[in-house]
């Protein structure tokens, strides 16, 4: 095994909230419909605390199509 595939196994994904450097336990799924195919997503993750506040910035855009667990 190469280091850098040593150093990919050992990354914890964090959340996608500014500042926030909790691990991530969500997968928002999205798509800007004015920029992107309809099948085609986007994905931030989120932490338990920033899910809701996330969902609902994407939600209120109309870009938000799922909310599913993230395997760390």
């Amino acid at each position: 095994m190469s280091e850098r595939e040593t150093e990919a196994e050992t990354v914890t994904e964090t959340c996608s909230a500014k500042g926030c450097q909790q691990p991530a336990r969500h997968q928002l799924l999205w798509n800007n419909p004015k920029l992107h195919t309809p099948e085609r997503r986007k994905v931030w993750l989120a932490c338990d605390e920033h899910r809701e506040h996330l969902s609902d910035f994407l939600g209120a855009r109309g870009f938000l199509r799922s909310v599913e667990p993230h395997a760390s």
